[in-house]
C-alpha cells in the first residue's frame, strides 16, 4: 500500500508534469501560495460555521476538516518541490525539532 509520502511524490511528478512550460521557481512560489489558499478556505469555513459569512451557505465541520488537509497536501507537496530529494528527511529534522517539548513531556509524565 502506498505511504502519504508515496502519494505526494507521485502527485508531485502529476502537477509538475502540468507546470512544466513554468519556471522552477514560480512552480514552487505558486505551490507554496497554494498553501495559503488552501488554508484560507478552512478559515472561510470556520467563520461560516459561526455564522460569519455572507455567502449564504452553511458550513460543517467535514469541509473545515476538508480544507486543512488540502493544506496539509499543499504544504507537503511545496516541500516536495523545493527539494525533491531531500523533502523527506528535511519534514522528518523539522518535525523532530518542533515537536520535542510534546515528548519531553510525556517522557516527564
Amino acid at each position: 500500500m502506498d505511504t502519504l509520502r508515496d502519494n505526494i511524490e507521485k502527485l508531485s511528478a502529476i502537477c509538475r508534469a502540468a507546470g512544466a512550460h513554468l519556471p522552477d521557481e514560480e512552480l514552487k512560489a505558486l505551490q507554496i501560495g497554494k498553501v495559503a489558499e488552501e488554508a484560507g478556505e478552512a478559515m472561510h469555513a470556520l467563520h461560516g460555521l459561526q455564522g460569519l459569512t455572507t455567502c449564504g451557505h452553511d458550513h460543517t465541520w467535514p469541509e473545515v476538516q476538508n480544507d486543512l488537509v488540502g493544506a496539509v497536501i499543499a504544504a507537503l507537496l511545496a516541500m516536495h518541490y523545493i527539494d525533491p530529494t531531500g523533502a523527506r528527511a528535511t519534514f522528518d529534522e523539522i518535525l523532530h525539532r518542533r515537536t520535542r517539548r510534546g515528548r519531553e513531556a510525556v517522557a516527564a509524565a
